[in-house]
């Protein structure tokens, strides 16, 4: 399965990946909003893994694209929606690019090709994600994809010595439709 954008090309994982995600999640500052202090080449198979075996799910339910240039094939990062079961209308996305990588705007066009995928092939009603609070280049992306703060847990998550917060964010179908209803994505499913 492959997604398409201006400058990405979205497409399923293969295991040779883990060494081009274990580049980048070792890098600090990925690590920072974390709870991990560091990334083995164990770590990332295992994590990994999990993408490979949602392949293999049917129906398919869960999605996490690797997140590639299409200039050069170079993969940055990874995008993916999923949900709880078939019947579930709800889903929710995730994204984590190499930092080498932010501020160009690759997470936002990433992260809006998975919300397009989200709604018309899988059909969801609503999509919601969640970031650290003390990430706000996350939260700038979720809100440039239009997706609605709806609550702040506060210190929910208790890691590297301290509490964080975490915002949650969504979109409805029917707001997803209102802003990219002329949308001009490739999608090769």
């Amino acid at each position: 399965m492959n997604l398409t954008t201006e400058r990405l090309l979205l497409r399923d994982f293969v295991e040779s990946d883990w060494e081009a995600v274990l580049a980048y999640e070792q890098n600090p500052l990925y690590l920072r909003y974390y709870e991990w202090t560091e990334r083995t080449a164990e770590d990332v198979r295992a994590f990994m893994q999990r993408f490979l075996d949602h392949q293999k799910q049917d129906p398919r339910i869960k999605f996490q694209f690797a997140v590639t240039l299409k200039s050069t094939g170079q993969l940055i990062g990874s995008c993916g929606v999923r949900r709880d079961s078939v019947e579930a209308s709800e889903g929710d996305m995730g994204y984590e690019l190499d930092p080498d990588y932010w501020g160009k705007g690759y997470a936002t066009e990433a992260a809006r090709a998975v919300l397009h995928f989200g709604f018309s092939h899988m059909s969801l009603h609503r999509i919601c994600a969640y970031c650290v609070a003390d990430n706000t280049g996350s939260a700038h992306v979720l809100e440039k994809l239009g997706m609605q703060q709806e609550g702040r847990l506060r210190e929910n998550e208790y890691y590297k010595g301290r509490w964080w917060d975490t915002l949650l964010y969504a979109i409805l179908y029917e707001e997803w439709h209102a802003l990219y209803n002329d949308l001009s994505l490739q999608q090769n499913v």
